[in-house]
This record gives C-alpha cells, sequence and structure tokens, in this order.
C-alpha cells in the first residue's frame, strides 16, 4: 500500500468496491473474464494492488454475454455474411468520401502500370507476409490453457466470483453480496439465454479504448474512406450485372446511403425436424425424367420476337428485328466504359497508397493473432462440439471442387485404362481425317509404333514435374497424350471426327465415381474459343447427345485469352468479331429457345463464365479511354486482362438482366485470377467478378487482401497446380487467407497433370491438412465455404447447409449438415462486425464532428 499512501485506506476500499461494481471501463484493453481466465490457467501472480482509473464510473449493470448482444447495436441484423446469388441495388453515396488523392487517380494508375512493367520480374514485395510461426511452438501454452477451456460451465459463476473478490480485495461480505445479487437477478431476467450460452458460450478476444486500431484517428479516418469507397464501387458492378455481394457488408454500407437495399429475395424452405431422419433431408430430391430428355418445341418458351446488335463491344437488345434503331432499344442497364476507366484508376490509387497500406497489413496481421488466441482458447470447445454431432463427419459432408477443368478432370491410370480398352474395342473405328482420308484408331497408334500393351503412365507422359515450373508452355503440352496432340484431339476434344464420343464417355465415368461417393461435386470447365459462332450449339449437342449429366456438376464456360493467336492465323480480323462468336448465340436462345434446343436445356445447368490463360504473359497496353474499341482492335498484341474482363462482364450484364427477364437462370463471372502477372488482374477481378480462382498475389497486395476479406469474395485454390507451376507450396498463403477470414475453399484445377488417386479433391484435403496441420474444423469450414461459393441452386444449397443457411452467423449454421461447430461460424461472424464497424464507426463520427461543427458556427453568427 506505499504507492497509495496519499490516498485513505476509506477511499481506496470505496474505489476498490465502485470498481467490482463497473466490470468494464473503457480504460481496460482487455475484457475482464479473459483476463481473469488466463491469469488462472497459466498460474499468473495477479497485479495487486490495481491501478484505478480516475474518475470512476457510476455502477454499471453486468452486461450480457457478447453472443447474445447484437454485433452492431440494437439494429436488425439482414442475412448471412457469405456471398450468394442475388440483386444488390446500387447504393447512393451521401457520405463525405473525398481523400487526399482526389483528381490524381488516372496519373497514379498510369504510373502503377508503367512500374509493373518493369519490375515484372520481381519475386517479391516490401508487404509480403512473413510466414507464420510453426503450430509447434504453441502447443504448450494450448495444454495450459485445456484445463480452463475444458471445466464444467455451472462451476464458472463461483469462481470467478471467488476470483473477482482476491483480485480486487473485497474484503466486505457487502461488497461480495451485491456481485452475486447481479449474478441473480441476470439469471432470472435471462433463464433460457443462459441455458442456451452453455453450448454456444465461448471464450472471445476483443479490444477496448479509444484507438482500436493502433493508428491515429486522422489516419483510420483516411484508410476508412478508401475503404469504403472501394466496397461501393464492387457493389455497383456487381449489383449491376445480378452477381451476388456480401449480405454483412451490405448492411454496413447501407447505413452509410440513403437508400435501402432489397435484400428479400429468397425463398425459405421449411426447416426438417430434428427427429428426422438424416439422409433424407440432406440429399436433394432427384427428377425422375433425364434433363436432355424434354425437347419438345411445344414445352420450350415462346420467342418473343426481340432483336439483337453489338454496338462498340456490348450487345444491344432492340424490341423489333426489323428495325433495330435506338428508338427501339430495350431499356437495359448497359455498362459505361468511361465510368469503369475511372473507377478502376481510383481503384489502382488506393491499393499503393502508404497509409492505406499500413492500416490494411495491421489489420490483417490482427486479424491472424486474433484466430490464434481464438484456437488456443477455444479449440477443444469446437473439437467436442463436432464429436456430439451424430454421423456426420468430414468424409461425409458437402464438398464442391470450385475450380477444375473438364479436359482434365480424370486421374493418368483412368485416362490409360480408357484409351486400352478404346483400342481393344473400337479398333476399326475411324477416329481422324487427315487430307480426306479417315484413319482408324488402331491406324493412328501404328504410325507411332505403340500397341495397347506398350501403353502405361510414364508413356503418357502427362504428368506436371519441375520442367513445369514457371513454364505455362510446358504445361500446356502436358495435355497431349504421349506429346501427339492428335491424341488430344481425339480423346479430350469435344469437336472432333467422332464428335466427342470418347470424352463424353469419359466424363460420365468421373460422374458415375462422383456419385458412388455421394458427397463430392464439381464445376467443371469446358472451352468456348470465339473463333466460331457454331461453337455453343456443337457443345450443346455434345452434352446432349451423350447424356453428359449429373446432378453432382454444374458447367462453366471458360474462354482463353488468344485472340492474338486466332488474328495471326487469320481467323478473325478484330476483337469484336470474338465477342459476337461468345455471346450472339447466347442472346438469340435466350429470345428464341425453340431455334436452340440443345442449348436452352444445357445453359440450364451453366453457373457462369471463366478467363483463362497464362497471366505471366507481358501486357504491352494499358487499358484506358485511349483504347481502341473492340471492333477497332486489330492490332498483334492481345488485349490486356482487364480489357477482356470489362468486355466480358458487360455482355454478361446485359445477358442476365434479359434472362432474369424471361425467368431464366443468370450467369457469373468467375475468372482465373491472381495467380501471376501484375497485381491489377486482382483489381479488376475485385470490380467484377462473383469468386476467382487462384489469388497468390494478393499476400503482395494488403489492400486489396483486406478488401477482399471484407467484401468476401470466394477464392478457389490450388495449392498443388500452384506448387508445379508458379509457387511452392510451403509458401501457400491459403493458411494465411484462412485464418484471417477470407473465403477461401480447395480446389484440384487439373487432376489429370496433378493428383494420383481415383479422388483427387480427398487428396488435396489430405495434403493440406498434413503440411498444415488443419483440424477436422478447418478442413469441414473450407468445405462450406467451397459450398457456399459454387454455383449450386439455393435450393440444393438448402438442402446440404440447412433450410436457414442465409441468415448470419450461428443463426446460418446447421452442424447436423456442415459439421462446422457453431463456435467457429460465430467468431467469424463477430469478428467481421467488428472490421466493418471499425471502418464504417470512423466515418460516422468524422460526419458528426462535421454536423456539430457546422451547428456551432451557426449559433455564433449574429442573429
Amino acid at each position: 500500500m506505499k504507492l497509495w499512501s496519499w490516498l485513505s485506506i476509506a477511499e481506496i476500499r470505496k474505489r476498490r468496491s465502485d470498481l467490482a461494481r463497473c466490470r468494464t471501463t473503457e480504460h481496460n484493453t482487455l475484457h475482464f473474464s479473459l483476463f481473469l481466465s488466463l491469469s488462472l490457467s497459466l498460474h499468473l501472480p495477479l497485479p495487486l494492488p490495481l491501478p484505478l482509473p480516475l474518475p470512476l464510473p457510476l455502477p454499471l449493470p453486468l452486461p450480457l454475454p457478447p453472443s447474445l448482444v447484437d454485433p452492431r447495436g440494437a439494429r436488425h441484423l439482414l442475412t448471412s455474411q457469405h456471398s450468394l446469388p442475388g440483386i444488390p441495388v446500387a447504393l447512393k453515396q451521401t457520405i463525405d468520401l473525398r481523400t487526399s488523392m482526389d483528381g490524381k487517380y488516372k496519373e497514379i494508375a498510369e504510373e502503377l502500370f508503367s512500374r509493373s512493367l518493369a519490375e515484372r520480374d520481381m519475386l517479391s514485395a516490401p508487404y509480403e507476409f512473413p510466414e507464420d510461426s510453426p503450430i509447434e511452438q504453441l502447443e504448450e501454452r494450448q495444454q495450459r490453457l485445456q484445463r480452463q477451456i475444458s471445466q464444467d460451465v455451472k462451476f464458472e459463476p463461483d469462481i470467478l466470483l471467488r476470483a473477482k473478490q482476491e483480485l480486487m480485495k473485497t474484503d466486505s461480505a457487502t461488497d461480495l453480496e451485491y456481485l452475486k445479487e447481479q449474478s441473480q437477478a441476470f439469471m432470472d431476467l435471462y433463464p433460457k439465454e443462459m441455458e442456451r450460452e452453455g453450448e454456444k458460450e465461448y471464450q472471445r478476444v476483443s479490444i477496448s479504448g479509444e484507438e482500436k486500431c493502433g493508428v491515429p484517428f486522422t489516419d483510420l479516418l483516411d484508410a476508412a474512406k478508401c475503404v469504403v469507397k472501394a466496397l461501393f464501387i464492387r457493389e455497383k458492378y456487381i449489383g449491376l450485372s445480378m452477381q451476388s455481394f456480401c449480405r454483412t457488408t451490405a448492411s454496413y454500407l447501407e447505413e452509410l446511403s440513403d437508400r435501402p437495399l432489397d435484400m428479400g429475395i429468397y425463398e425459405e424452405i421449411p426447416e426438417t425436424s430434428v427427429t428426422a431422419d438424416l439422409d433424407q433431408t440432406v440429399h436433394p430430391p432427384v427428377s425422375a425424367t433425364h434433363p436432355y430428355e424434354n425437347q419438345d418445341p411445344a414445352c420450350m418458351p415462346p420467342d418473343i420476337g426481340y432483336g439483337c446488335k453489338m454496338v462498340n463491344g456490348v450487345v444491344h437488345i432492340y424490341t423489333k428485328k426489323d428495325s433495330m434503331d435506338t428508338s427501339t432499344e430495350l431499356e437495359l442497364p448497359y455498362p459505361d466504359l468511361s465510368e469503369y476507366i475511372a473507377d478502376m484508376n481510383v481503384m489502382t490509387a488506393l491499393i499503393i497508397n502508404g497509409p492505406v497500406k499500413s492500416f490494411c497489413y495491421r489489420r490483417l496481421q490482427y486479424l491472424s493473432s486474433k484466430f490464434q488466441m481464438h484456437i488456443l482458447l477455444n479449440e477443444m470447445k469446437e473439437l467436442a462440439a463436432q464429436k456430439k454431432v451424430p454421423h456426420r463427419d468430414f468424409y461425409n459432408i458437402r464438398k464442391v471442387d470450385t475450380h477444375i477443368h473438364a479436359s482434365s478432370c480424370m486421374n493418368q491410370k483412368h485416362l490409360l485404362r480408357f484409351i486400352k480398352r478404346a483400342m481393344k474395342k473400337y479398333p476399326g473405328e475411324i477416329v481422324h481425317v487427315e487430307r480426306g482420308k479417315g484413319q482408324t484408331l488402331m491406324e493412328v497408334f501404328q504410325t507411332m509404333n505403340l500397341t495397347a500393351f506398350d501403353l502405361s503412365v510414364d508413356t503418357l507422359d502427362m504428368h506436371a514435374d519441375r520442367n513445369t515450373f514457371h513454364r505455362f508452355d510446358k504445361f500446356n503440352a502436358k495435355y497431349n497424350p504421349i506429346g501427339e496432340s492428335i491424341l488430344r484431339e481425339i480423346f479430350i476434344k469435344t469437336d472432333n471426327h467422332l464428335e466427342g464420343k470418347y470424352f463424353g464417355h469419359i466424363i460420365k465415368e468421373v460422374m458415375a465415381d462422383l456419385e458412388e461417393s455421394k458427397y463430392q461435386n464439381v464445376e467443371l470447365r469446358l472451352s468456348i474459343y470465339g473463333r466460331q459462332r457454331d461453337e455453343w450449339d456443337k457443345l450443346a449437342q455434345w452434352a446432349v447427345k451423350h447424356q453428359v449429366y449429373s446432378n453432382n456438376v454444374r458447367w462453366l464456360l471458360q474462354v482463353p485469352r488468344l485472340f492474338d493467336v486466332y488474328h495471326t492465323k487469320k481467323q478473325l480480323s478484330n476483337f469484336q468479331e470474338l465477342l459476337e462468336n461468345i455471346f450472339m448465340p447466347l442472346f438469340e436462345v435466350t429470345i428464341d429457345p425453340t431455334n436452340h434446343r440443345e442449348l436452352h436445356l444445357f445453359l440450364q445447368h451453366v453457373v457462369g463464365f471463366d478467363s483463362v490463360d497464362d497471366e505471366s504473359k507481358p501486357e504491352h497496353h494499358c487499358f484506358n479511354m485511349e483504347s481502341p474499341l473492340p471492333a477497332n482492335w486489330t492490332e498483334e498484341d492481345n488485349p490486356p486482362y482487364a480489357y477482356y474482363l470489362y468486355y466480358m462482364y458487360a455482355n454478361m450484364t446485359v445477358l442476365n438482366h434479359l434472362r432474369r427477364q424471361r425467368g431464366f437462370n443468370t450467369l457469373v463471372l468467375r475468372p482465373h485470377c491472381g495467380e501471376a502477372g501484375p497485381i491489377h488482374h486482382l483489381v479488376s477481378g475485385f470490380m467484377l467478378s462473383e469468386n476467382i480462382s487462384h489469388g497468390l498475389l494478393l499476400r503482395k497486395a494488403p489492400v486489396l487482401q483486406y478488401l477482399y476479406y471484407l467484401a468476401q469474395i470466394g477464392i478457389a485454390m490450388s495449392p498443388l497446380s500452384n506448387n508445379s507451376l508458379f509457387l511452392s507450396y510451403h509458401r501457400n498463403p491459403l493458411p494465411e487467407y484462412l485464418s484471417r477470414g477470407l473465403m477461401v475453399s480447395l480446389s484440384t484445377d487439373d487432376p489429370l497433370q496433378f493428383h494420383f488417386t481415383k479422388e483427387p479433391l480427398m487428396e488435396e484435403y489430405s495434403i493440406a491438412a498434413q503440411v498444415w496441420k488443419l483440424s477436422s474444423c478447418d478442413m469441414c469450414e473450407l468445405a462450406r465455404n467451397s459450398v457456399l461459393m459454387s454455383g449450386f441452386s439455393h435450393k440444393v444449397k438448402s438442402y446440404w447447409l440447412g433450410p436457414h443457411y442465409i441468415k448470419e452467423g450461428q443463426e446460418g449454421n446447421d452442424i447436423r449438415r456442415t459439421n462446422v461447430p457453431d463456435i467457429r461460424v460465430a467468431y467469424r461472424y463477430e469478428t467481421m462486425c467488428e472490421e466493418l464497424n471499425l471502418i464504417t464507426q470512423a466515418i460516422r463520427t468524422d460526419e458528426l464532428e462535421a454536423i456539430t461543427e457546422e451547428e456551432g458556427n451557426l449559433c455564433m453568427g449574429p442573429v
């Protein structure tokens, strides 16, 4: 008591008593319960006497448990934080988001593009995050905490009361009796909530104080304005194209706008009884008829008589086919090129702003550290929650391979067996025509001096090896069995002399394996090159003719960025021809399905577009207002990545509005993005795409990584593919992304080149779990993410994840189906709300201060 000699004993007793009644204050840096549990479990000496904050606040009632309190205050929460299909309405900004960079966006964007050309070969960046420390170093502290974590809930109140008495030296029985009365009053007021908390409560880590983010308010305000401005830009383009925008983020943006969001677009599926057989509720009903059987024109939707024409690279719709001019143009939201260029310059300037980079880097490091603390405190509770669920484990929860190419969806042994079987079953079948002369399958192999007995996996030579690292050209050559392109055309192409017969059989065998496994699903990529107008019809006829369909499979159409190759071969004269070949058939079948019956049926199972090619190719052109329009792009150079993506997005936007008017399914944009090449590819992906594949370069761009987290943009990552092409496995950022809360999932990319087993997706999960020591909860979370970001319908997801999966936080989680503990889902949601509240609260505080200052000036003016 020497340090307190200037206070009387009565004053000290009184202040300690007041402190006992005020369990939390703004001067505490950690919540009392967390500090106390850590002190008890680690056997640390308690800091006595405690410095008392002056002046002390008035006594406060005991607060509600954090899980019973709305993380965003009293306002009604909307729905799930996950990216879901819908039609967000564009927000009209009413707040002041001006920053010091206004007016300089174009210059900064051009400077960044020039710098990317000069530093293309740079392998690292100043903001590349260090690798996490080994998990073994944390095991000792984890074991010391397990006893505290596993304590029985019913003993917790008495333990806390005794500890508080010791901590604050409340010698008097009056103080202890007051605490007991407060606890009992809370139990009487919320009996059901406390009973429910016994199962769902977990240890939380939170920060209090005036500057929670560790930076001055002025820096926080500038960074918050930049982040919010970027989120508004994404919401505008995603809403315009009818793609999905994170609902939790949208609700916070709504607070800063004067236009409410229309989120009530989802049908509710009645929740099944807990006592019902789960096998009857987790599997969607299967149609009795094959979806490709009904080709009767009488059952097709009628022709609506519209006309369509491409103008400046974007298809325009007209109400009359015979007079397609501005007077008959249908009112649809056509994207504006100049606005897109301006927004892209804004985004490019934001990601290289120094203070914003520092702020986002700090927040990402905080998210990583907070997750590690969450694991230390709650891992045993998460595991216990999983053990309580009957029947469900990692093997029988739904998993979706969100990034896999159809031409390489089988493994090498599967393809080898099929080739040998075909040589024995169809030796005399004509499979190729050269110079007007047909060749049988046996004759093709005879020209190679090979028999069925000679073939082996080593002979096929289709597996990626160390020679393919940073050599995308050698990787593409691996698609040719035995190094012969003719065999690739015969066995893994849909458009050949056999009309894709062999390829269809292989895909159906892969589908049969998926149906046998029951819980694995894939989204296969098929190619549309844009060289000819009839490519869509041929692809649909292949699928319908060979009955290539499964309830476990959905399709994406990938467009290779190969205009320069086609232009050199005189197959295309300008870029607009490529766009017309890709999109005009889709508008025609939407207007009149009876003229493209197979394509109409096939499109019902297509979920979106992909853009593929080697991103590390140098780009010699910066996309700006001086760039040639598609009809005028006749250069030998390939258009830049942003150019391809914008015109794919623009035409898809118009198409989605037309299809929505007709009651057809809409499409999304999910390109390869951030695998290699310049950072600004990820800017285009952030603005225009619902999900992306790879996203490796986010590790070098803290601003973009933080924005991808806040927007919950799905990232389909393929560590085994990256390990053979661009990034060693131990440097892959997937565990960092997962710990920070980004929406990531595991995918296979090309099992033919990278995998060895019959179940490549399980192989991917298995290796990731071993190398990164992922827990069962981590793997189930990745699987749940893969379903959420997939293109399967809302009805199917309701069976796989639970009927209320679109709700926010743990209310949207059904552990009986997902095997993800409510603790993990609640932690992700509350952390997300904390980050969003941090940036929006800074802007609201600044606006409030500005209003107060204006009112003060008015009051001081002359009367």
